[in-house]
């Protein structure tokens, strides 16, 4: 299972809004099969497990581990459970169990129907840590929220004054890398009306490789106009006038988006901190003093890790009452 949480992380930023599930085939305690989710549209992780497997006769002798419960229904490809019958795999080792309305452990009862041997909730912690966007999309509908941001030593967010419209860069260069790798890993990225007009921001990936996520702005008293970088045509744009943000999030999931970034700027984020309206923060610490300044947002939240980036210190912290 934990090989196949592993595999299944391949899927990331490519898969949504399906989930990205990895899934591995033993025989005899030897891996002869392994897959995970391909782009939206493709093979699930399952079919494509199945497949890798050279000599399909040794199916019915061997056990699939699955990081979430098989589907049971026709989407965009065929029900994995009936494949797995299919082959006449006899033994399902499931992560956990699917909460989607469409499967929520029907996959599980047509495999126990039909004489499979199913062994839930092994790594189930780990599993759902892993499928967090998934889950949150379904539990609460909304997207899966993550803050971001990067602060000066003394705690500021932004200068006071600058004489160009391009951000002021806080953190180092490896720093602002991971930033687009996390870019092409997430579906969408939304910033506020500030944001745009004082940093002209393009908010697409171009320091790493995948897809650019929908750009969301948050611009209340209609300031912006298509003359920002924001609203050309490297990406789509969605653009919110009066609305709250319970009515953003909603019409998000309405878009099918499962994850979101929150880039800024400091009222924006203080926003979705206020409303408890977030699931993550990634929080930078650079080196630089501005002594003056737009002060960082103030969270409170959950740390859980930490990590030095050269001279940077990045701090990750959850919401453990999130909405």
């Amino acid at each position: 299972m934990q090989r196949a949480i592993q595999i299944a992380n391949n899927g990331l930023g490519t898969t949504r809004p399906n989930p990205m599930v990895g899934a591995v085939i033993v025989h005899k305690n030897k891996i002869i099969g392994e897959g995970f989710t391909s782009k939206h549209g493709g093979n699930h992780a399952e079919v494509n497990a199945i497949n890798s497997v050279t000599d399909k006769s040794l199916l019915a002798k061997s056990t699939i581990y699955v990081t979430l419960e098989p589907c049971s229904h026709y989407g965009k490809t065929p029900p994995c459970s009936d494949l797995i019958l299919h082959h006449n795999i006899p033994n399902v080792v499931i992560g956990c169990v699917d909460d989607n309305p469409q499967v929520a452990g029907k996959g599980i009862k047509k495999l126990m129907a039909s004489g499979c041997n199913i062994t839930v909730g092994v790594l189930e912690k780990e599993c759902k840590e892993h499928h967090k966007r998934f889950f949150t999309f379904h539990n609460k509908k909304r997207p899966y929220i993550i803050l971001k941001w990067a602060e000066t030593n003394d705690g500021f967010i932004a200068p006071s004054f600058k004489d160009e419209q391009k951000p002021v860069w806080i953190t180092n260069k490896l720093s602002r890398q991971l930033v687009h790798k996390w870019r092409a890993e997430e579906q969408a990225i939304l910033v506020g009306t500030n944001t745009v007009i004082k940093d002209n921001p393009s908010l697409t990936v171009r320091d790493w490789t995948g897809e650019h996520p929908i750009r969301v702005v948050l611009d209340r008293n209609s300031l912006l106009s298509n003359e920002y970088t924001i609203f050309n045509n490297d990406a789509e744009t969605l653009t919110f006038k009066e609305h709250t943000l319970k009515e953003v999030c909603n019409h998000l999931f309405q878009q099918n988006i499962n994850s979101i970034i929150i880039e800024g700027g400091s009222k924006t984020l203080q926003l979705f901190i206020d409303e408890g309206l977030w699931d993550e923060a990634r929080v930078f610490k650079g080196k630089l003093d501005f002594n003056d300044g737009v002060k960082a947002p103030k969270l409170s939240g959950s740390l859980t890790s930490e990590e030095k980036i050269l001279d940077d210190t990045l701090r990750f912290y959850r919401n453990l009452n999130a909405l």
